[in-house]
């Protein structure tokens, strides 16, 4: 297990992901996509970049989401996620900026999400959502996203979902899911799994 260094430590995140295993999933016809874990740091400390969908959006509109989205045909897992997070966000990430891949996740709406863990330091000033798919964007303190998940037990499913508390309110897995192991791995040195625990219903579409 890694020592446990500042919470959101540049260093201490990428030595925390080196060395973490990651697995990845089997396609099996699911659609490749790509989320980005970005951190950025503001005056309350570093911050992951959280986004509520544009409510126009055919599918999942209004939810809580990372900027990710579907893989280009040749395109790398880490090569989506810094396009998905420039076009969402407005935030510019190079290859060196990228300190670390998660494990898959595959989600009950087709998709085998690959979380990919970016730096972008003290860039927030290039914030700007993309209006036609992005609603807001939030910068969360690491140190509030670093706490005990909800598994709640759902009847459509032998597998509990995994929620996080967001500003006040919760998200669900895949998006908590995805935090919660990012948080274990990268912030804590575990290594902690999450492709077995479910999405709430409404979000299987």
């Amino acid at each position: 297990m890694a020592e446990r260094g500042p919470v959101g430590d540049r260093g201490q995140m990428a030595a925390s992901l080196a060395s973490f295993p990651r697995r990845a999933l089997p396609v099996k016809g699911l659609k490749q996509a790509s989320v980005a874990l970005c951190v950025v740091i503001e005056n309350s400390g570093p911050c992951l970049v959280i986004t509520r969908r544009a409510t126009s959006l055919r599918s999942h509109s209004g939810q809580w989401a990372l900027p990710g989205g579907r893989r280009e045909a040749h395109e790398s897992a880490e090569d989506a996620a810094r396009r998905e997070l420039a076009e969402e966000t407005g935030l510019q990430a190079s290859s060196g900026d990228i300190l670390g891949v998660l494990d898959d996740y595959a989600t009950r709406s087709g998709y085998l999400m690959t979380p990919v863990v970016i730096w972008c330091g003290a860039r927030s000033s290039q914030l700007h959502p993309n209006e036609a798919e992005v609603a807001a964007i939030y910068l969360i303190p690491l140190a509030e996203l670093d706490v005990p998940p909800r598994l709640v037990p759902i009847p459509e499913s032998d597998r509990p979902v995994l929620q996080l508390p967001l500003l006040g309110g919760l998200v669900n897995a895949p998006t908590a899911a995805i935090i919660y192991q990012f948080c274990q791995v990268a912030l804590r040195g575990l290594p902690t799994r999450v492709a077995h625990y479910d999405q709430p219903v409404f979000a299987w579409r």
